[in-house]
């Protein structure tokens, strides 16, 4: 490798430039208005305590046969599948014909710390889906679970099997214990109880910093030492910034539910290790017995590869594919690439099970 040379005039060159730059941004800066996002209108179907069911309304009436149900993860607000006109998961499924609702969990308070796994999975997503299948007459809808969302659709389909009749699971944790996961890794040794007990609710920002540690010289520094390169360029800049408003837009988590999920999940390990109950529930893999497209990221450093690929080994169901993402955990909703090859993958899947 050719080592970089610094004179007197390439310092005072990148000087110039970087001050041109500020300059120029801060004139990019006044005309740039509060960000938005949410791009596509939505009906609400259903409300119960904070969540909301919502039915996507694209530009065609639907031509898929059996409606899906978008089931995000609590820790995080579920808009990034609709976070820009150019970059929406949903209005690129919606374009290929799916129907699409999505459950908006809100934003938890103190009311909410005593809510569960068992309030979130045989309560709210139960009711959900009896919703949308008395809406569309059917007996069984299709379900596309992301991230912690994913981890709470395989526990639904274990326990309802007969309610669903396809199961996607998008960068979603299955194997909690593996060598590569960070965050399995810290939160393992966690006390969990003595945790909850002093806090109640888990803040938003301390989540927040958590996630921004694990990879800290990206997120602390890197990303805002780039962003002098965007400040001359406002559709970039408002890109940003929109990313940057969902990151810290995330929810509080209910205590008891994450108490739960520590426990379960990542230090017994349960989905993979067997002994998992929610509520009054058994959960065992072997009885997700519908077709299964299980999609990673391949440089996912939340959810990394081997945290996922093991669900193959543990579902029931002989009709199983895999569609592996060259990206990351954020780049699969957002990235150019993602708006390529994610929904008409994810549609054509469908479209092959739609009987």
């Amino acid at each position: 490798m050719q080592a970089i040379r610094f004179t007197p005039e390439t310092l005072s060159n990148e000087a110039m430039r970087f001050t041109s730059k500020i300059s120029a941004g801060m004139e990019t800066l006044k005309q740039v208005d509060d960000v938005h996002f949410g791009v596509t209108d939505k009906e609400e179907i259903y409300a119960e305590d904070k969540l909301v069911l919502y039915r996507y309304q694209g530009d065609k009436k639907p031509s898929a046969k059996v409606p899906t149900l978008i089931v995000y993860a609590l820790v995080n607000r579920p808009y990034m599948v609709d976070l820009q006109e150019d970059r929406s998961l949903v209005r690129n499924l919606l374009a290929q014909g799916e129907d699409l609702y999505l459950i908006d969990w809100g934003y938890p308070d103190r009311a909410d710390r005593f809510t569960s796994l068992d309030d979130y999975i045989n309560g709210y997503i139960r009711r959900c889906v009896e919703v949308i299948c008395k809406r569309h007459g059917l007996n069984k809808i299709n379900i596309l679970g992301i991230c912690q969302g994913g981890a709470f659709s395989l526990c639904y389909a274990s326990i309802y099997p007969e309610t669903v009749q396809n199961l996607i699971t998008m960068v979603t944790p299955v194997d909690f214990h593996t060598d590569d996961n960070m965050l399995s890794r810290w939160t393992r040794s966690m006390d969990v109880d003595a945790f909850i007990n002093a806090n109640g609710n888990v803040s938003a920002d301390m989540m927040n910093f958590c996630y921004l540690t694990l990879k800290p010289y990206r997120l602390f520094h890197q990303k805002y030492v780039g962003l002098a390169e965007i400040l001359d360029d406002q559709r970039e800049l408002e890109n940003f910034l929109r990313m940057e408003k969902w990151i810290f837009d995330s929810p509080d988590q209910a205590g008891e539910a994450f108490r739960q999920f520590v426990k379960d999940f990542y230090q017994g390990n349960k989905l993979v290790n067997g002994g998992l109950v929610i509520g009054d529930k058994a959960v065992d893999l072997a009885r997700v017995s519908m077709p299964v497209l299980n999609i990673y990221a391949e440089q996912d450093h939340l959810v990394p590869p081997s945290a996922s690929k093991p669900l193959e080994g543990l579902v029931g169901t002989k009709d199983y594919s895999v569609l592996a993402f060259r990206g990351g955990h954020i780049g699969i909703y957002v990235s150019g690439r993602a708006q390529r090859e994610v929904p008409s993958a994810v549609h054509q899947w469908l479209a092959k099970r739609s009987s």
